[in-house]
């Protein structure tokens, strides 16, 4: 027996609960327990007759029950007891090896006791007599590897099971050096109760959920009752109590796994909340409940198999998880586990349909789901992160997938670009935003790429050379950030006729706060104000006159993307280029139209090629969209169209710069951007801020971007203006220094981009939120729609593209 970790703690419950448990047993005791005497005598007399008594519990199938335990020498076995105590239908034990645990003068009083010690200790759920026999006395049940055979045997009861027996377990396989006799064991029959485990109404007919041993699940959460995560109180192998556990986790910091990337924090802490594609490992999700009803009551089994699975795959995400990876992992005793282990291949199924595991950059070798899925053929426009990601997930489910791209490169807003020096420079995203869950994460570590994070120190210069003391700058985003919080307040009883545009509002509130403060600012805080604004168009990715003061921010409602900011210095064509490996991609096949008025939908190019398909997923940019690129028929309904011109395509432009030598080491001390205040509101977004491309400080690249209001000052100049404009203000900002002539520069032009016209969405005046839902429904269920403007939860970026890849992928194989 395990010896309890928490006594000390947990004595005072414990001991209440076990005088609970036996003013029960005095109040209504089991028959037989006032008539030993009579009892015994009947049973010698009556043993020649063999009279048997059946399972009390209605709609029990066992009719001549056989006691599991033998633990006590007067047990029943499969003769007369007084009482069977009933855990599944043909799993009972007899009244004699009740009493003997159960009693305090019986030898195994002592057993029991020890184990409720340490249940008591660990777990919320009662410490009952029935509860032990599950826990300790039940037989183990493994099932035979051998590919021809699969037959489930029942351990003997001092043989206890590990997850390596039961990988590796065959028929007859030999224990301590006991020989097996006799015919290929294979052969040999089934128990006859295995095969009734596979009914619904035996799982309806379980008294105690299965609570796992050893999970894999185990070390994400230390900090639970492991009796409410589907895991067994006594399997507690900690030096300390789960009550001290529970206390330091209270502060809802994650363990720390050894070996496990920092980034993967699949579980919710106990109170936290507001994490990105983290679950709750004590609750089932709504499609979970929508997906297995019957785990509605009782979800113990559920959540004992999902978080083993979810676990599993968070600490091997490298290779495929799979039914036979997971099944040995299952420790529990009694038939329960034949019924695990069944139940876990849906499990699995329902996770990877839904790409929350044996996703990302993957290549496998046999299909994912089984063939019923395989007989759909998909066409996926748009060869872009979101395009990809669902290509990749419909080719691994083993669909036919066929990509077409507009443009002679895949990636779309995604362009890597290593002509300065050789370093990545992403014309497009480069940055990952929040890596904690982070698909971008989740594929970098499958691909032992280095995401380097980006600290938080940001020194804001002024032109002529001097720092902002970090005091102003402190006050200013303080004043910033109030003023956005007034308009959150503002908003709140608004409705979407009601609203008005972000940049109004700002200066309205700003005014206001001058005049009833009486707060005058200096010159200097107020640029470094102007800085702040042009960061959020930054963000936005458009002036601000254009944005929604009612829903520019309306994705922080739901669970953001925490933790580190990264640079991927390999640039995100590093994960792109692996997902399209192995993808039938048609490049320069840009489509005119789709027509989905019949049972097939036929899309044609712009050269006249046609292509027919079950299902077509869209992914083209929102701006495509809006300029009625592709010609639908029937026409895209009213409600989509409506929820389309909702939306801005925002914009953004960089410009790079390489030189000979690192002139700005010196003054910017090792960190990785420094902010450019605007000497005037109309320079605002004119490089406003400088990232140093290469993190290790060995070769000399800046780049820096062009936002909102100083778009326009840029669209017709040429690329060698744009770099003499931004070599003027790196003069201005260490004017105490040389500042060498670039060797080689480039300027993007989004703008400009046939096939893109656009960097990211945003939310117009007068729209909301609920647009990117409307543009993500699928129409008829022929025609589908992926990329960052369908990504409610997550717009604007890579991670929320792949993911509506994800999902659509998910849609059309459920379909």
């Amino acid at each position: 027996m395990e010896s309890s970790s928490g006594d000390g703690q947990s004595s005072l419950r414990s001991s209440g609960r076990q005088v609970n448990v036996r003013m029960k047993r005095c109040n209504n005791p089991p028959p037989g327990q006032t008539k030993r005497k009579a009892t015994d005598t009947e049973e010698e007399e009556d043993q020649s007759e063999k009279k048997y008594r059946k399972c009390e519990k209605a709609g029990c199938s066992a009719t001549y029950p056989v006691c599991f335990a033998s633990a006590s020498e007067r047990c029943a076995k499969n003769g007369y007891t007084s009482r069977w105590y009933h855990l599944s239908c043909g799993e009972h034990f007899c009244n004699e090896c009740f009493d003997h645990y159960y009693r305090s003068h019986k030898d195994g009083y002592e057993t029991y006791a020890s184990w409720k010690r340490v249940w008591t200790g660990n777990g919320k759920s009662e410490p009952s007599l029935k509860a032990f026999m599950a826990d300790q006395q039940l037989p183990y049940w493994v099932q035979c590897t051998k590919p021809d055979c699969g037959k489930w045997r029942q351990l003997t009861k001092e043989i206890q099971l590990t997850a390596s027996l039961a990988a590796t377990y065959r028929c007859g396989m030999k224990f301590n050096n006991v020989k097996t006799e006799g015919p290929d064991q294979c052969s040999l029959p089934e128990d006859l109760r295995v095969a009734e485990v596979i009914d619904s109404w035996w799982h309806s007919m379980l008294i105690l959920p299965p609570l796992f041993k050893d999970s894999p699940a185990n070390p994400f959460l230390t900090a639970y009752y492991p009796d409410c995560v589907g895991m067994s109180p006594s399997g507690s192998t900690s030096n300390h109590s789960h009550a001290e556990l529970r206390a330091e986790h209270c502060r809802a910091v994650p363990p720390q796994i050894p070996g496990l990337c920092p980034y993967f924090q699949p579980f919710y802490q106990p109170n936290e909340c507001g994490k990105a594609l983290c679950v709750r490992p004590d609750m089932m999700e709504l499609d979970e409940l929508y997906e297995f009803p019957e785990f509605s009551r009782d979800p113990t089994m559920y959540l004992a198999l999902r978080n083993l699975i979810l676990a599993s795959w968070h600490r091997g995400c490298k290779e495929v998880l799979t039914p036979q990876n997971c099944a040995p992992h299952i420790i529990v005793r009694g038939l329960v586990r034949v019924r695990c282990v069944q139940e876990m291949d849906r499990v699995l199924l329902f996770m990877t349909r839904k790409g929350l595991i044996n996703t990302g950059v993957l290549s496998v070798k046999q299909p994912l789901l089984p063939e019923r899925y395989h007989n759909k053929n998909v066409i996926v426009i748009g060869a872009g992160a979101s395009g990809l990601a669902a290509a990749r997930q419909l080719q691994n489910f083993g669909m036919q997938v066929v990509m077409l791209e507009a443009s002679e490169r895949i990636g779309g807003r995604v362009w890597d670009d290593t002509s300065l020096g050789g370093v990545t420079v992403g014309r497009g995203a480069q940055i990952v935003n929040g890596c904690v869950n982070n698909p971008i994460a989740l594929m970098s570590e499958q691909l032992s790429i280095n995401m380097h994070k980006l600290g938080e120190r940001c020194d804001l210069f002024q032109e002529g050379g001097s720092a902002t003391d970090p005091a102003i700058d402190k006050r200013m985003d303080f004043h910033f950030n109030a003023i956005l919080d007034v308009v959150s307040e503002w908003r709140k009883d608004k409705s979407q006729n009601q609203d008005t545009p972000l940049g109004e509002k700002i200066q309205e509130v700003y005014k206001t706060f001058l005049q009833e403060s009486g707060v005058q600012f200096s010159q200097l805080e107020e640029k470094v104000l102007q800085f702040h604004l042009s960061n959020l168009e930054y963000a936005c990715g458009s002036t601000l006159d254009q944005v929604s003061a009612r829903s520019w921010d309306h994705n922080e409602f739901f669970a953001q993307f925490s933790g580190d900011h990264t640079l991927l210095t390999e640039g995100y064509s590093s994960v792109l280029n692996r997902l399209a490996e192995g993808l039938d991609i048609r490049i320069k096949s840009p489509v005119q139209a789709i027509d989905y008025s019949g049972d097939i939908v036929k899309v044609t190019s712009s050269n006249g090629t046609q292509w027919t398909a079950q299902k077509v997923l869209v992914t083209v940019p929102l701006t495509l969209l809006q300029k009625n690129i592709i010609k639908f028929n029937p026409p895209l309904p009213e409600r989509k169209l409506k929820a389309i011109h909702s939306l801005g395509a925002g914009l953004i432009e960089k410009v790079a710069l390489q030189f000979p030598f690192r002139f700005w080491d010196g003054k910017i001390q090792g960190a990785d951007y420094f902010g450019h205040i605007p000497p005037s509101p109309d320079k605002r977004g004119m490089f406003g801020v400088f990232y140093d491309m290469d993190p290790q400080g060995k070769r000399s690249v800046l780049m820096s971007v062009i936002t909102g209001e100083a778009l326009p000052s840029i669209r017709d100049m040429e690329d060698k203006d744009v770099a003499d404009q931004c070599m003027k203000v790196l003069r201005e900002l260490f004017k105490e220094q040389e500042v060498p002539e670039p060797v080689n520069y480039f300027v993007t032009r989004w703008s400009r981009d046939m096939w893109s016209q656009m960097s990211y969405s945003f939310v117009k005046t007068g729209g909301s939120g609920e647009a990117y839902d409307v543009i993500a429904e699928d129409v008829q269920g022929k025609v589908f729609f992926a990329g960052e403007a369908t990504n409610r939860h997550f717009p604007q970026t890579v991670t929320g593209a792949y993911l509506s890849g994800v999902r659509e992928a998910s849609k059309i194989a459920a379909l």
